[in-house]
């Protein structure tokens, strides 16, 4: 019989513990390679003649445990690949007891962006996340063993090395040195971290007795200020929410030019990709800055909920990653309210929404048999419908009965571990609500329902149903209790009234006297559900729309176009709704507005009604510019500075407005040139695309050359991803050739596959040569099996039936084992996308064609 660890879901023993690592690394930067020697403090519940530890691509030269009553060395090391581990034999049984194992071995730096790897020139670094801590230490590799850490690092001299734990000694050791770090608190091993290389930091400063470093390449030191701002303020209002002390003693941040993900929440040591962490605030837009304010209180929000108290199994991940994400907006928020954060956590839901509208989906919560599983939960759903469905919890419960249950789950579960059902449970306990039912249902079931509203005076009839995208598709036995908040209008004003929508149906009478202009049935939009109103309530909503919360507009358009992807609106309806909208002047409606009208552009309207839907929406959203015009006032506020991006965007990008084009290619020289204040900073983005688009060979050349030269990271990527962007075919033919060479960063390859995808004129050559050529892609990204999902995922832009069946086709002949939900559900949307193209494209062109 094969040994347990021949199976790719084994999962280790929990009679073996770890009760501290004490670990040496010695890294060699010129040869990729390093060595280290590690001491594991363990206690033993049952008697064992062999050990199993996570082991990834390592040599495990040596095993020696020690106990009170032996001295053992290895006589066998087995290695299992399918599990990732390697077998130590002793050839007698040793505990039950308290151990130690000692172990030496050497490795390999990873090609790929995990593990130990080259982050960027003379920098190497690690990333863990989800379990990759095995490819540098044999140890125990799964989130339920926590335990402290003791690291030392031999480097050579000249570089800076850091970890989760302040450096407490340092030796020379001639042209290397060894730097011992702090003993950290118990920590799982994805959360363990090591940067060296020629970083710099900016000046520390102290928060409440804790020292903050932001750290970058030298020549990007100036870009640290702001990112290291943010840590300063969030950090004492994360204390204050939690009533914990941070933890880990300092806190680094590190940009890093080569990273995976967005950002590593290492506990003491947080990793970052440069365009996370690192900008110019006078050049930066106002997206860019909210961007990394979210993205670093998020990281540091994870320093609670993930570092201090931990997730058993990765099935819980989502407990991490939404509650981060649902506290990184509340935090900024609370900092400043000026920015109106929610409203982007609102796109963040609406994303959500549509990927849970799909059959693939999978719950909040969902079973995960092994690592690889595990990769592919971070996801839409695991973040934002998890961070909204805790919104709409504390809605429910209010905001200090849930910060109490949050600080009750805290000190219960301290350096520990914990499920999800210990949060529910003290959640409930501080509110004396059903927390547990209500969560349970909403984490552990997929999809969310959709609630009809129909009304006969004051009384409301309400109907749920589970939501599908796909028309004709239903779901008989699914049903949520829906928390809702029921905003209204009447002559007295406007009131609210909060209600649990238990089952299938209810009515609900609104309190008050007289005729009800209109209901919101999803007041604020906080609840994750969309909104059918009936014929008459759409109308009303339509009416009153002055009267509706920026977000509740938002929602509006939202739950509309869901509705004409389901089938259940006509497509000419929802146009009319758009052009009802000629009188908004808050950016992010229009952004809302924009969004879908870039989607008809891109994906539904024919060739030949191009020009009509262009003129429609130049008639719609040209007084947007003419009222902000396109140089902003001294003293212009930011959503000003926001409508004017908004109406750019609609104008160029979709309208494709020749005048707005020649303005923003004479603005953007003029930028190149020197002259900082010829284009708002918000506008750049924008203007950078529409230049490429019609770009000649020497604009491709000089593109080229901004983007070698670049060091702000956001800045380098824009020029990047513009040299995909161009329309002419012999320019895009370049663009092509760039996906298959190494000048795009292995980090940025996703975006320029899906840029190149989504180019009207790179699409079908672009598309030709990835099939032919996908062996040369799979090789550079299959050591980053998140960029490789991106990359299925950027297949979604293909707009056209013969698509589709080429893309089932090949991916059916080229299976993905770590891409199988992307694939999915990427095949899902297209084949609605291609529906719903077939279906309204004529009914758009009727529609269009009456408007002349």
């Amino acid at each position: 019989m094969a040994h347990p660890t021949q199976d790719r879901n084994y999962r280790l023993p929990t009679h073996v513990r770890p009760t501290a690592y004490d670990a040496m690394v010695s890294v060699d930067l010129d040869a990729r390679r390093f060595a280290g020697t590690l001491r594991i403090d363990l206690r033993l519940d049952a008697a064992a003649d062999e050990l199993v530890l996570h082991a990834a691509e390592l040599d495990v030269a040596r095993a020696r445990l020690r106990t009170e009553a032996a001295d053992l060395e290895a006589k066998a090391i087995e290695v299992a690949a399918p599990s990732e581990t390697v077998v130590l034999r002793f050839g007698a049984p040793v505990g039950p007891g308290r151990a130690t194992l000692e172990l030496a071995w050497t490795g390999r730096m990873t090609e790929g962006l995990r593990g130990l790897y080259p982050a960027g020139d003379g920098i190497v670094a690690t990333q863990f996340e989800a379990a990759d801590a095995r490819r540098v230490f044999p140890c125990l590799d799964e989130p339920g063993f926590k335990a402290p850490w003791k690291l030392a690092v031999e480097a050579p001299r000249g570089v800076s090395v850091l970890s989760n734990g302040a450096p407490v000694s340092e030796e020379d050791l001639g042209a290397r040195r060894r730097i011992r770090f702090a003993e950290t608190p118990p920590l799982p091993t994805y959360l363990v971290a090591l940067v060296v290389g020629g970083i710099e930091a900016h000046p520390q400063v102290a928060v409440r007795g804790v020292p903050v470093r932001t750290w970058a390449q030298p020549a990007k030191l100036s870009l640290t200020g702001f990112g290291q701002d943010v840590a300063v303020e969030v950090l004492p209002r994360l204390e204050d929410y939690f009533g914990v002390p941070y933890a880990f003693g300092k806190l680094d941040q590190v940009g890093l030019p080569e990273f995976e993900a967005g950002a590593m929440e290492n506990a003491g040591l947080v990793t970052y990709r440069e365009v996370a962490l690192l900008l110019d605030p006078r050049t930066a837009s106002l997206a860019q800055k909210k961007r990394v304010a979210e993205v670093v209180t998020h990281e540091l929000a994870h320093q609670w909920f993930g570092n201090w108290v931990t997730m058993t199994w990765w099935d819980d991940l989502w407990l991490n990653e939404a509650f981060a994400t649902w506290m990184a907006f509340k935090i900024v928020d609370q900092w400043n309210p000026a920015w109106r954060v929610w409203l982007e956590f609102d796109q963040g839901k609406a994303a959500a929404l549509h990927l849970d509208a799909l059959r693939s989906t999978h719950p909040v919560r969902a079973d995960i048999h092994n690592v690889a599983e595990a990769g592919e939960a971070f996801d839409l759903i695991t973040y934002e419908k998890g961070g909204a469905v805790l919104r709409m919890i504390e809605g429910y419960l209010g905001e200090e009965r849930f910060r109490e249950g949050i600080r009750a789950y805290m000190k219960r579960h301290a350096r520990g571990n914990a499920v999800a059902d210990d949060l529910w449970r003290a959640l409930g306990e501080a509110s004396r609500e059903p927390v547990v039912e209500l969560a349970n249902a909403w984490i552990g079931e997929p999809g969310y329902p959709v609630v009809e509203v129909a009304r006969t005076g004051r009384t409301l009839r309400l109907t749920q149903r589970r939501f599908f995208s796909q028309p004709g598709e239903a779901d008989a036995a699914a049903a949520w209790p829906v928390p809702m908040v029921i905003r209204w209008g009447d002559r007295a004003g406007t009131g609210e009234h909060r209600f649990l929508l238990r089952g299938r149906s209810a009515e609900v009478t609104l309190p008050g006297e007289g005729e009800v202009d209109f209901v919101c049935a999803n007041g604020g939009a906080t609840g994750f559900y969309r909104v059918a109103a009936d014929v008459p309530g759409l109308a009303a909503l339509v009416r009153s729309l002055p009267r509706l919360a920026t977000a509740e507009r938002i929602a509006l358009l939202s739950d509309e176009w869901a509705l004409v992807r389901a089938g259940a609106r006509d497509v000419t309806a929802f146009l009319d709704l758009c052009a009802g909208f000629a009188a908004e002047e808050d950016h992010a409606v229009l952004d809302e507005l924009v969004g879908r009208l870039s989607f008809v552009e891109h994906r539904l309207v024919a060739d030949a009604d191009r020009p009509a839907l262009g003129r429609f929406v130049q008639g719609l959203l040209a007084p947007q510019l003419a009222a902000t015009s396109w140089d902003p006032e001294a003293t212009e506020v930011d959503v000003q500075r926001l409508r004017r991006a908004a109406a750019v965007r609609a104008l160029g990008l979709v309208a494709r407005d020749p005048a707005v084009i020649a303005e923003a290619t004479a603005r953007l020289d003029r930028w190149i040139a020197g002259d900082r204040a010829a284009l708002e900073a918000n506008l750049h983005d924008a203007a950078v695309t529409l230049v490429a688009r019609g770009g000649d060979a020497a604009r491709f050349e000089a593109f080229r050359a901004l983007f070698k030269g670049e060091t702000d990271p956001t800045f380098r990527r824009r020029w990047l991803l513009a040299l995909a962007s161009f329309e002419d075919p012999a320019l895009a033919g370049r663009g092509i050739e760039l996906a298959f060479g190494d000048a795009v960063p292995l980090q940025d390859t996703a975006s320029f596959v899906g840029t190149l995808l989504a180019n009207r004129t790179a699409r079908e050559p672009f598309w030709a040569r990835l099939r032919s050529e996908w062996d040369v892609l799979h090789a550079r990204l299959k050591a980053a099996p998140m960029l490789l999902r991106r990359v299925v995922e950027g297949m979604g832009a293909l707009i056209e039936r013969r698509h589709l069946e080429e893309a089932e086709a090949f991916l059916a002949a080229h299976p993905l084992e770590e891409a199988r939900q992307a694939t999915a559900q990427t095949l899902e949307r297209m084949r609605q996308d291609v529906a719903l193209r077939e279906r309204t494209q004529r009914s758009i062109g009727a529609w269009l064609a009456g408007r002349r």
